[in-house]
């Protein structure tokens, strides 16, 4: 069974930078692809980013992209978001995620194994 651990938030002024990481253990094959959503209080879960583990590839929502980049690496089984230029739209409690369907994958039903989300709050 896979299990997810994010770490990594915390408080940041806006302008500033983070890098939230995710743990990934008990991957199969089929598990390609690994997902960052978020989710603000009274707000639905959004997606931010994922990334292939096989090939690298990546997409990111409109919001993220230019700002947030998302990585991984094999041997350490992690996965990063790194955000730079927040705002504070972009607090909310951040969760990482894997999903069998391969290509483009935003809608949070597309993946099973969810972490419990690590906090990421930005002042203004």
């Amino acid at each position: 069974q896979v299990q997810l651990i994010e770490s990594g938030g915390g408080l940041v002024q806006a302008g500033g930078s983070l890098k939230l990481s995710c743990l990934v253990s008990g991957r199969t094959s089929h598990d390609d692809t690994v997902g960052w959503f978020r989710q603000a209080p009274g707000n639905e879960r959004e997606f931010v980013a994922h990334i292939s583990w096989s090939g690298g590839y990546t997409y990111y929502s409109d919001s993220a992209r230019g700002r947030f980049t998302i990585s991984r690496d094999i041997p350490k089984t992690m996965v990063y978001l790194q955000m730079s230029s927040l705002k504070p739209e972009d607090t909310a409690l951040y969760f990482c995620a894997t999903s069998w369907v391969r290509g483009v994958v935003t809608t949070s039903s597309a993946y099973g194994y969810w972490g419990q989300g690590t906090q990421v709050t930005v002042s203004s």
